[in-house]
């Protein structure tokens, strides 16, 4: 009896073989995908830690292994993302913007490595993602917050630099603006600096001395202004009401959990391409979303405001997109 049970149990342990029953660890568990994160800025700045928080959720889950440098110049860019290609990374991510032609030409030397940056241009075929902070939904919803509560009429807007990702959500909040508040005006200034915030204060201060109640602020220091000089203001990209409370009326907010759990999961199945992300940033897919204080905003203006999100997020209603700079209306 017992050489017939160590008979059939030696069948049944070949069958499973056969079948794929019996997996080695190697064939069981997919190898973790390594990512590296590449930032001109540091990881706390407002842009670049939505990028941190999605990879640091996606390590956290076991999904990725994740580094990251930081504060890294344009001029030594190009290097660092060599050195991780070199150490054979599956994925790497970061922003382009000042730097295209370089990134791409590296992208182009290491074919099997996917790239994921944060671009105003084109995917580059096979391996060169793009992908933006298309949040212009929730800052139309925000400016019409701003120009319900605008007493002056007038709504001061400082920026970092006069670029597409920065005009779109510039023109989508004016025309939410707008929209409660036909008789608003706007004043506007672009600080040619990603990070400078006496600088953005400073123009903020010039603006509220100009009239301005409502503070559209784009920019770290801002918000700042606008506390000192009992203003209100708008939220950019984070969520910053309980640093200024009773001050911030409404933040469009940007998520990149949809774009990187995409591209993670397109480069662990072998189906990674070149190609836009930047949809993945609407708010259909979760990629922008909206906070108001409904202590601040009117109760009439915050319905509407839910309404106008809802018709967003169904599709009846499009916000335009317009990359054009835009400008002071006097």
């Amino acid at each position: 009896m017992k050489l017939m049970y160590l008979v059939s149990k030696a069948r049944m342990i070949i069958a499973a073989v056969a079948f794929g029953l019996i997996l080695s660890p190697a064939v069981a568990v997919a190898s973790t995908i390594k990512v590296a994160g590449i930032f001109t800025l540091p990881v706390e700045q407002q842009w670049i830690s939505r990028i941190h928080i999605a990879l640091s959720a996606a390590e956290k889950r076991g999904e990725i292994e994740y580094v990251y440098s930081e504060n890294v110049s344009n001029t030594d860019y190009e290097r660092v993302m060599r050195e991780y290609a070199e150490q054979g990374v599956d994925l790497i991510v970061g922003e382009v913007f000042g730097l295209e032609r370089a990134a791409r030409k590296v992208a182009a030397d290491y074919p099997e490595t996917a790239y994921l940056m944060g671009s105003s241009f084109a995917p580059q075929a096979p391996n060169f993602s793009v992908f933006d902070n298309f949040i212009h939904e929730p800052a139309y919803l925000s400016g019409m917050a701003a120009g319900a509560v605008s007493e002056s009429n007038i709504i001061g807007m400082v920026g970092g630099y006069a670029i597409p990702e920065v005009n779109r959500l510039m023109h989508a909040f004016m025309a939410g603006a707008r929209e409660v508040n036909s008789d608003v005006t706007f004043l506007v200034n672009f600080l040619d600096s990603w990070y400078d915030p006496p600088k953005a204060k400073e123009s903020a201060f010039a603006m509220i001395d100009a009239g301005a109640d409502v503070m559209y602020a784009e920019r770290f220091g801002v918000a700042d202004a606008a506390v000192e000089r009992g203003k209100k203001a708008i939220g950019n990209v984070i969520d910053t009401a309980s640093d200024y409370p009773g001050t911030i009326l409404a933040s469009a907010l940007w998520h990149m959990e949809a774009t990187i759990d995409t591209a993670v999961s397109a480069v662990a199945d072998g189906s990674y391409i070149a190609d836009d992300y930047s949809q993945y940033s609407y708010m259909a897919h979760n990629g922008g979303s909206l906070t108001i204080d409904k202590t601040l905003v009117p109760a009439n203006i915050v319905a509407a405001i839910e309404a106008k999100e809802a018709a967003i997020r169904n599709g009846s209603f499009v916000v335009t997109i317009n990359d054009e700079t835009p400008v002071s209306d006097n």
